[in-house]
């Protein structure tokens, strides 16, 4: 028998961009949030007033790297930082810092957030606000 999973709408991810931006903005971070599918496609992406250019490679990166590894980007920056360096080699379009955050539903990663702009704990602190969105 087939089974059925749960996916992103366009409406779920609007309802995340818009509890992030209100984060972002409510610590005057400037940043850039992407949002991706279960599959790391981009489906939203924005970049807010102030930002540096490059934190919109970053949060689609960061993003990817939590959607297709179902954990959060933070666990692959730890990797590394303990010295597993050969990760690196990963092939791929993938940010291995911490800020992207899969979005989890019934034990399924239906997609991700990737924030980048500020610290780290920063970033991840906006996408999980994002997420909880959904609840």
């Amino acid at each position: 028998m087939m089974q059925t999973r749960t996916f992103l709408t366009f409406d779920d991810v609007k309802k995340i961009a818009a509890a992030a931006e209100v984060e972002a903005k409510a610590n005057n971070w400037a940043v850039a949030i992407a949002i991706v599918d279960a599959g790391g496609h981009l489906m939203w992406f924005q970049r807010l007033d102030g930002v540096a250019p490059i934190s919109s490679t970053i949060a689609p990166a960061k993003a990817r790297s939590a959607a297709l590894g179902c954990r959060e980007s933070k666990i692959y920056e730890d990797i590394v930082n303990n010295g597993r360096f050969s990760f690196l080699s990963v092939p791929g379009d993938f940010a291995f810092l911490e800020g992207g955050v899969p979005i989890m539903v019934d034990g399924y990663c239906v997609g991700a957030v990737g924030v980048s702009g500020v610290k780290s704990a920063e970033d991840a602190q906006i996408a999980k606000v994002g997420i909880a969105a959904l609840a």
